[in-house]
């Protein structure tokens, strides 16, 4: 497993006057028999090499929070470690060349601290936080304090885990050019996990939102503040002749000349991931011809790699708290059927965010 035992927290109750390690030792043993429930990932492929398996606790680093995981959401970035998709992508040391690099699946979490690193002073256990944790689908993970936030006190813990990567995404996109008040603004994948909240966002900075999703999804995304919708099974993003001051593209691989074609002269699109868009390089041979298309031209195109942070996890905090960002929950699964989970993420277009109950 992952991390080092940490050596304050615990040392302060029961170290005694020799301060020697020896104790830390026994309460890290102690920990250890203490096995949990996760689910688990030993070779890339699909939903079957994913196993629920009774295995030991995750023991905090000195800058990591303990996190007795209560809901765990479910977004693109696990099929992708899931499958080890694109290709590419498998020479980060988060995806590991050959098998995972980490076993255990999940990134977004909220639930209550259970122990904390020597150098966090931020959190202390039973606190109720939210953010990105490595291995969330489990009954315990490990975050960095910078990766987590206190729970807006008014969401379930459901409602939480719905927010962290995907909130943060859109919040991260749209900080890329900040729609103004009735500026245009058009959202590629507006029922989705990142796009419902890129609505939501666009909408309560002022500009009038139009939002691409599928059949079904006219009416969440109008309830979202959408003031238009295109159902892309019926018209192309390009038949009103609108020119969008600024383009989100949550979908993924719609050509530059059709992006270009809905783009006002000084526009911006923001790619976020790139779906089916091949398995070698996942739609970044768009992102690199967008950025040298960038250098000719007055519109502008950018990737979006989004990292959590704790700053921007406390603006999407306040936003939820105040009414202006509602978790959209397609629907949620036991911690034993996340493979259906992903089945469904994979095939079934939910619209929102799927959420794991632990």
């Amino acid at each position: 497993m992952r991390g080092h035992w940490p050596t304050a927290p615990f040392a302060a109750t029961i170290q005694g006057s020799t301060g020697k390690p020896a104790v830390e030792v026994k309460v890290k043993a102690k920990l250890k028999e203490s096995p949990m429930k996760a689910i688990v990932q030993h070779a890339y492929g699909s939903t079957d090499t994913l196993e629920l398996r009774d295995i030991e606790r995750p023991v905090p680093r000195a800058d990591e929070v303990l996190v007795e995981v209560r809901a765990a959401g479910v977004d693109p970035s696990v099929w992708h470690l899931m499958t080890g998709r694109p290709y590419i992508a498998r020479l980060s040391p988060q995806l590991g060349l050959r098998r995972p690099a980490h076993t255990v699946r999940g990134w977004d979490a909220a639930g209550r601290v259970e122990a904390v690193g020597a150098e966090v002073t931020g959190f202390k256990p039973g606190d109720e936080v939210f953010g990105q944790c490595d291995g969330s689908f489990a009954e315990y993970a490990c975050g960095k304090a910078e990766q987590l936030a206190v729970k807006p006190a008014a969401l379930s813990f459901e409602q939480a885990a719905a927010l962290p990567v995907s909130a943060v995404t859109a919040l991260q996109g749209l900080d890329m050019s900040r729609p103004q008040q009735g500026q245009r603004v058009l959202v590629i994948g507006a029922s989705g996990g990142v796009g419902s909240y890129a609505v939501q966002l666009a909408a309560h900075y002022g500009a009038r939102v139009t939002g691409v999703c599928g059949p079904g999804g006219a009416e969440l995304v109008r309830s979202l503040g959408a003031a238009d919708v295109i159902d892309y099974t019926h018209e192309d993003i390009t038949a009103r002749g609108v020119g969008y001051d600024f383009v989100l593209d949550a979908a993924g691989n719609r050509s530059l000349s059709r992006l270009r074609r809905v783009l006002a002269p000084r526009g911006i699109v923001v790619f976020v991931g790139g779906e089916d868009a091949g398995p070698l390089l996942g739609g970044l041979d768009r992102w690199v011809r967008g950025l040298a298309l960038s250098v000719f031209v007055g519109q502008r195109f950018r990737p979006l790699m989004a990292v959590t942070r704790q700053q921007d996890l406390l603006r999407i905090k306040a936003l939820a708290e105040t009414g202006a960002l509602t978790p959209v929950i397609d629907r949620t699964y036991p911690l034993d059927e996340a493979p259906a989970a992903v089945r469904h993420l994979e095939t079934g277009h939910p619209r929102g965010k799927l959420v794991l109950t632990i």
